[in-house]
């Protein structure tokens, strides 16, 4: 199986590219309460799990779809979280894993999960493989060392790091980050690419989160 999405219990993706994301993904996970939104646009189609505390999934969907409910009580992470270790558990050949519907709603869940995303590479074991935050606004994805990324040019581009050592020289966007210190959020936030590629280059292995629309 190559591509897996995690369905989140925020706002639901109404913009095309989410949505393809999610009709055409080859299997989708739900985090408890998303299951819902799930079967609103899929009511024939089932996922391949529902994973999370269960603490807001009506009692009466639970029984239903007792056979396919992964129940995890344990309090340490979110059910973003839960699902995702479910993933890797259970389809470690997976190559590509799309976060859809952790954003929106509650300011709260969209911080900490962004902030999940940059930490899941120092969590997970997660080799190859690609996890990006998908929703109407723009996608999230980290990085941890140099790179290039295929953008193209004229996209809005923020970068974001909670490690105040990290310098990141780049080349591609409109104002050059290389002597950003990432001592506060916005410091990197409001750039734009200005070539079809950004290259960017770490002065040692850290986390960084992208946020691109």
């Amino acid at each position: 199986m190559n591509s897996i999405v995690i369905l989140c219990n925020g706002a639901f993706p109404t913009e095309p590219f989410p949505l393809f994301l999610l009709d055409s993904a080859e299997g989708v996970v739900c985090c408890d309460g998303a299951l819902q939104k799930y079967l609103d646009r899929w009511p024939d189609r089932m996922p391949m799990a529902v994973v999370g505390d269960m603490d807001s999934l009506p009692q009466a969907l639970q029984e239903r779809f007792s056979n396919i409910v992964v129940p995890v009580e344990e309090q340490e992470d979110n059910d973003q979280t839960k699902a995702l270790r479910w993933v890797l558990e259970h389809h470690p050949e997976v190559s590509e894993i799309v976060l859809l519907g952790a954003t929106g709603l509650r300011e709260d869940h969209t911080i900490g999960n962004l902030g999940l995303l940059m930490d899941y590479p120092r969590r997970f074991d997660l080799g190859e493989r690609k996890i990006s935050l998908v929703s109407d606004f723009g996608t999230a994805f980290a990085i941890t060392d140099s790179c290039e990324l295929h953008l193209g040019e004229g996209r809005r581009f923020s970068l974001f790091s909670a490690d105040n050592s990290l310098r990141i020289s780049s080349k591609g966007l409109q104002w050059p980050t290389d002597n950003v210190v990432f001592d506060a959020w916005w410091k990197a936030t409001l750039n734009r690419t200005t070539a079809p590629i950004v290259s960017l280059h770490f002065n040692h292995p850290s986390t960084a989160l992208v946020m691109v629309d």
